[in-house]
């Protein structure tokens, strides 16, 4: 008996470290999936019509520790602007660095009222720094498409002494667990690597290692973390808009896409009884760091 379960707690964490070890390279290595000057292109308005916003919680507890009114801001991977504003309005002066042109349209049309903020057309590996430093570096679900080059030594650079890193994170919203799993056979038929229910306890993990490789680096110090579940009701086509902005679906053929979502809007509206609302969650984060 005591073999048996021994070889089944083997197995269960061999495959605990095999899933471990798949997601670290996803997050390491999601960079090179595309070149960044266009991957969003194509869904930059989709993109800022579907994403979640940052909760007021999380804002408000960044506020609280950053203080940013007046303070020199450098956002990386802007997008479209989702973060900026949120950022403009408490008062900070930002730089943002976004290498898509579609996006970097959307952002400096949303932030056109404000007169303290700067939209770049680019990826901060390439953008010159020079001697500029700033107190605070923020990345908006941004900061895992860094190359590691730059990731941390560069953001350090970056910043003036004991300067700020800020990292907000929203998780993709998500149905329920029951919800996904109707999906399954479609799924496996058309695209089985996407088939795989990730949990917020799951997010958390992952973004929390993040976090630990950039204090582990030696540049950051301090981490200080805070998070949020929230909720929010999308319709189908709304919910299928959403998927079609993430990279993993983008990277999909248009066809095999299509039949995708095809297949999942008939199945998303079986399962509400034909109801056309559908109820998500995700995880919001925010984790801040001190320049060593």
């Amino acid at each position: 008996m005591s073999d048996a379960f021994g070889e089944f707690r083997d197995r269960q964490e061999r495959q605990a470290r095999n899933k471990s070890s798949l997601l670290n390279n996803l997050l390491d290595n999601i960079y090179r999936c595309a070149d960044k000057s266009t991957w969003y292109d194509s869904v930059a308005s989709a993109y800022d019509r579907t994403r979640p916003r940052y909760p007021a919680e999380i804002l408000a507890r960044m506020q609280e520790i950053a203080n940013l009114q007046g303070k020199s801001v450098l956002e990386i991977g802007a997008g479209v602007g989702i973060a900026t504003v949120e950022l403009a309005r408490l008062g900070a002066k930002i730089v943002c660095l976004e290498p898509s042109q579609a996006a970097c349209t959307i952002a400096r049309d949303k932030c056109a009222a404000y007169g303290n903020v700067e939209v770049i057309n680019n990826t901060f590996e390439e953008w010159e720094l020079g001697k500029q430093k700033f107190d605070v570096v923020v990345a908006a679900t941004s900061f895992h498409w860094i190359t590691p080059e730059a990731r941390y030594a560069k953001t350090a650079a970056a910043l003036n002494d004991n300067g700020l890193l800020v990292l907000l994170w929203n998780t993709p919203p998500q149905p329920s667990y029951e919800i996904y799993q109707s999906c399954q056979a479609i799924y496996q038929t058309h695209a089985p690597e996407l088939g795989k229910y990730e949990s917020h306890q799951d997010y958390q993990r992952n973004i929390g290692k993040i976090a630990q490789k950039t204090i582990a680096s030696g540049y950051f110090q301090d981490l200080i973390t805070h998070q949020a579940v929230m909720t929010v009701t999308y319709t189908v086509d709304d919910y299928l808009t959403l998927l079609s902005t993430l990279s993993p679906y983008i990277k999909l053929a248009s066809t095999q896409r299509q039949a995708l979502f095809s297949e999942l809007k008939t199945e998303l509206k079986r399962s509400l009884n034909r109801q056309n609302l559908l109820e998500l969650s995700y995880l919001s984060l925010l984790q801040i760091a001190h320049k060593h």
